[in-house]
C-alpha cells in the first residue's frame, strides 16, 4: 500500500495533491447504488459479505476516489447489544428506544458474534479491491451511538432525552457509554486484523452538548477506540461534527487526522487545532447541489491551503446527502487530481 496517495498521506509522506474521498460515497448518490437497491434492500446488502464488498468499491470505480469505506452502519453495535431493530426501507427503525424501558442496562448484554458478517466482508473488500485501494473501517462514537440507542429514531435530531440523560441519571450515561464503548473497542480491533487501512470515528452529535461536557463525559470513551485502534497499528480519523472550538483541546494522542466540518473555515481549524494532528475536510456537502462552475469557484480557494499543507485530505464536512448529481460528485473528484497544488 505504500504507493496509495491515502496512506501516504496519513504517514506524513509528501504528496502532489491531497487524497480525496467522500463520507457516505458508498450509496446515495451512486446510480450503480441505486439500481442494486432495485434488487436489494439495504439489509441484505448488508448482511451479505459480497454484496457489501461490491457496495463498498463502487465509488472507486465510479467516482475515483482514493479510498474506500466500509459499507455498514454505525447501529450495528446497539444490535449487537441485543436491542431490536430493523433496516427498513424507510430508514433504521428500533423496536423499543431506551427511554421507554425502565431498567435499560438490564436489556442490554454484548454479543460480538452478531458483527462477524461484518469481518467477512472486510475479508471480501480486500479479496476484490483494485491493488493499492485502502479500505477505511469506521464505527460510531460513543455519544452519537447512545443518542440512537435512547431517543430511538425519529425527525427530532436534537435527542433531547439522550441530552438529558447526561445531565439527569450521569451514572446511568457513564455506564451505557462504556457498554457502547466496550464493544466498539473489540469492534475496532478486529476490523483492523481483518486489514484495515485507516479507521474513522464517527460523532455526528457532538454539537448537542457544551464542549466542556463533551470532554468531560464523552472524549475519555472516545479515547478508549483511538487507543485500541492505534496500539493495533491502524491511523486513526476522528469526525466531531459540530464540537466548535472545542476541536482546540482535541490531543495526537486522541486521533492522527481530525475531520472537520464545514462550519468551521478550514484555515481557521488549521490554527485552532494541534500541529502534529492532520486535517480532514470540509467541504459543505449542500455546495456539490449547486452548478460546476459555482463548485469550482469554491474548489479554488482550497488552492493556497492545499499547497501550505500536506496533512490534509480532502472530504466533506459530513457526508453525501441525497439528490446530490452524480456528475457533480464524479466533477469534484476530477478537479482535485487535475488541479496543481503547487506542491513542488
Amino acid at each position: 500500500m505504500s504507493d496509495s496517495i491515502f496512506v501516504n498521506t496519513l504517514k506524513g509522506e509528501k504528496t502532489n495533491r491531497p487524497p480525496v474521498w467522500f463520507m457516505r460515497q458508498a450509496g446515495r448518490v451512486l446510480p450503480s447504488y441505486l439500481k442494486l437497491r432495485e434488487q436489494y434492500s439495504f439489509s441484505e446488502l448488508m448482511a451479505s459479505p459480497e454484496l457489501a464488498a461490491k457496495v463498498t468499491l463502487l465509488p472507486v470505480h465510479d467516482l475515483g476516489v482514493d479510498a474506500a469505506i466500509l459499507f455498514s452502519d454505525i447501529l450495528v453495535i446497539p444490535v449487537a447489544l441485543g436491542m431490536n431493530l430493523d433496516f427498513t426501507d424507510s430508514g433504521p427503525k428500533f423496536g423499543k428506544a431506551l427511554k421507554d424501558i425502565g431498567d435499560p442496562l438490564s436489556t442490554l448484554s454484548p454479543d460480538a458474534s452478531k458483527l462477524e458478517y461484518i469481518y467477512r466482508a472486510i475479508d471480501e473488500v480486500n479479496r476484490t479491491k483494485p491493488d493499492n485501494t485502502p479500505l477505511i473501517g469506521f464505527c460510531g462514537a460513543p455519544f452519537t451511538t447512545l443518542c440512537y440507542m435512547v431517543q430511538g429514531l425519529s425527525s427530532n435530531h436534537t435527542f433531547p432525552e439522550a441530552v438529558a440523560l447526561l445531565y439527569k441519571e450521569k451514572a446511568l450515561a457513564n455506564k451505557l457509554l462504556d457498554l457502547i464503548t466496550e464493544l466498539s473497542v473489540e469492534y475496532a480491533v478486529n476490523q483492523v486484523r481483518h486489514g484495515i487501512s485507516a479507521f474513522q470515528i464517527f460523532e455526528t452529535h457532538a454539537g448537542l452538548i457544551p464542549s466542556d461536557l463533551y470532554f468531560e463525559m464523552v472524549m475519555p470513551h472516545v479515547r478508549k477506540i483511538s487507543a485500541a485502534v492505534m496500539e493495533a497499528g491502524c491511523p486513526v480519523i476522528f469526525l466531531p461534527k459540530g464540537l466548535g472550538t472545542g476541536i482546540a483541546n482535541i490531543q495526537p494522542d486522541d486521533t492522527n487526522f481530525l475531520s472537520i466540518d464545514w462550519q468551521t473555515p478550514i484555515g481557521v481549524a488549521r490554527k485552532l487545532v494541534h500541529k502534529e494532528i492532520g486535517l480532514q475536510g470540509n467541504l459543505d456537502p449542500r455546495l456539490l447541489m449547486a452548478d460546476q462552475v459555482t463548485i469550482s469557484a469554491t474548489l479554488e480557494k482550497y488552492i493556497t491551503f492545499g499547497s501550505e499543507h500536506q496533512d490534509w485530505i480532502f472530504n466533506l464536512g459530513h457526508g453525501f446527502i441525497p439528490g446530490i448529481p452524480f456528475e457533480n460528485a464524479r466533477m469534484v473528484v476530477d478537479w482535485i487530481k487535475q488541479t496543481n497544488w503547487k506542491r513542488n
